[in-house]
């Protein structure tokens, strides 16, 4: 053994705890560290060492080098894109990941994919899915679009007596795919499944909504040769629009079409009262992305796809090989996703949720919603600002009141990333930001430190 290599091995319990010290630190120094630190010169990459000098030495290496540029992505007032932090339980379940480095594909060494299927059939329940549904752990929201959308792309060559998986997507001929408002996912799942690009066809929305017009969908279908994909959306990135999931699948005794729901973060309003209204009709999805690095505050990368056609699924994805276990009643998880290799993602999302339950996590999203309405309203009441959507779940869709163009919102973005950071958009032609909210420490002081920021920026912009 390498000298170094078995040195660090002899010192792994100090080593282990220097960097739980080093990872403590980091965390205990979220809120006084700047949420997007000022991006330094670029400098020449180090050269790769030849004679290593362990892992104390790439740990200090690290947190002088590195460390203070990273974001505070983990902390709660990181309100950019959709992103959640890591829960206490969800940390220490991302940690035994990485120590036991299990490769959970295979039923010869079983444990992986019996854990994942019990926090499958947990998360089932927290969105409301019947047993028809069943899932399996992928990457993130746009390999959950992907996973789904492969599935309905077989489901069409059934619907035509081909299948894409055996003989390629050309066999379907032309393909549409409708969707009101699609996430940017979508159509780059549709360019990698060969379906391509213009195979999306948009649907008008509901005036003044990013949600579907039913109406409008119902004639699509009509004007549409042959069975069609449809892409519902339950919560879309910018103004949190949910689609009329009843109104899409009574259009089925009309119309042959897959129903794939992109529900990445907006399913996770089934968890508050006031809210599961929202998520009603997904169980009638034939498919369903939901991801869970977003609102059940599980390290990067974290999603789930269900769908309830596993037969179709494992028609696409099937692996053959010697040492693979056989497709049979309940295949292996290495015939379900694109990926043979597949850690052990559901032992984070296993802990949080065995941790903190059902009514914890209903604590994280009720507070969250509470937060991003405090924020609109303190905006709303600012001259300076004028929100472009109503905030209807955890998002905050705005823009400056007197000369909303890119550039000044860039000012404002920039000026304010020390204390908060938000992402552009684009709403309806006017250029804006958002200001997302699914960080579990998130609070009402977060919010008025933000809300004060922002303010204060406009001001020395004007």
């Amino acid at each position: 053994m390498d000298r170094t290599l078995a040195a660090d091995l002899a010192r792994l319990p100090d080593l282990l705890d220097a960097t739980r010290r080093a990872a403590a630190e980091a965390l205990a120094t979220l809120d006084e560290r700047a949420v997007v630190p000022p991006a330094p010169k670029p400098g020449e990459p180090a050269p790769l060492p030849d004679r290593g000098t362990g892992t104390d030495s790439a740990l200090a290496a690290f947190r002088e080098r590195w460390e203070p540029r990273l974001s505070a992505s983990s902390g709660p007032r990181y309100l950019g894109f959709v992103t959640g932090g890591a829960t206490p339980a969800a940390l220490a379940g991302d940690w035994l990941t990485a120590a036991h480095d299990q490769n959970s594909n295979s039923s010869m060494d079983g444990a992986g994919q019996d854990l994942e299927r019990e926090t499958v059939g947990w998360l089932r329940e927290l969105f409301g899915l019947s047993d028809a549904h069943t899932g399996t752990f992928v990457s993130g929201a746009t390999m959950s679009n992907t996973t789904g959308l492969a599935i309905a792309r077989e489901w069409l060559g059934e619907r035509l007596g081909v299948s894409p998986a055996e003989d390629g997507a050309a066999a379907l001929g032309p393909v549409r795919v409708l969707s009101g408002a699609p996430h940017s996912s979508i159509a780059k799942a549709l360019s990698f499944l060969g379906l391509g690009r213009s195979s999306l066809v948009r649907v008008p929305t509901l005036p003044g909504r990013e949600a579907v017009d039913p109406a409008a969908l119902d004639r699509a279908l009509a004007d549409t040769p042959g069975p069609a994909v449809v892409v519902a959306n339950a919560g879309t990135v910018n103004t949190v629009d949910f689609d009329d999931l009843t109104a899409i699948a009574a259009l089925r005794p009309r119309h042959d079409f897959w129903l794939h729901t992109d529900a990445a973060f907006g399913a996770f309003a089934a968890l508050s009262p006031d809210h599961a209204h929202l998520t009603a009709g997904l169980d009638a999805s034939d498919s369903v992305c939901v991801d869970l690095h977003k609102w059940l505050n599980v390290p990067y990368d974290s999603a789930v796809q269900f769908t309830r056609r596993r037969d179709l699924q494992a028609r696409v994805f099937q692996n053959a090989a010697a040492y693979l276990g056989p497709l049979g009643e309940h295949p292996d998880l290495v015939h379900l996703t694109p990926e043979n290799s597949h850690r052990l993602r559901a032992l984070a999302a296993w802990f949080t949720l065995s941790a903190y339950g059902r009514q914890g996590h209903r604590e994280i999203v009720e507070r969250n919603i509470a937060g991003a309405r405090a924020l609109g309203a303190a905006l709303e009441e600012d001259p300076a600002f004028t929100l472009l959507a109503p905030v209807r779940l955890n998002v905050v869709c705005f823009t400056l009141a007197d000369a909303p163009d890119p550039a000044r919102l860039t000012a404002l973005r920039e000026a304010v990333s020390a204390e908060v950071f938000v992402t552009p958009t684009v709403h309806e032609g006017t250029a804006g930001l958002r200001a997302a909210f699914s960080n579990w420490r998130t609070t009402q002081a977060d919010v008025r430190r933000a809300a004060r920021a922002l303010r204060t920026a406009a001001r020395e912009i004007a």
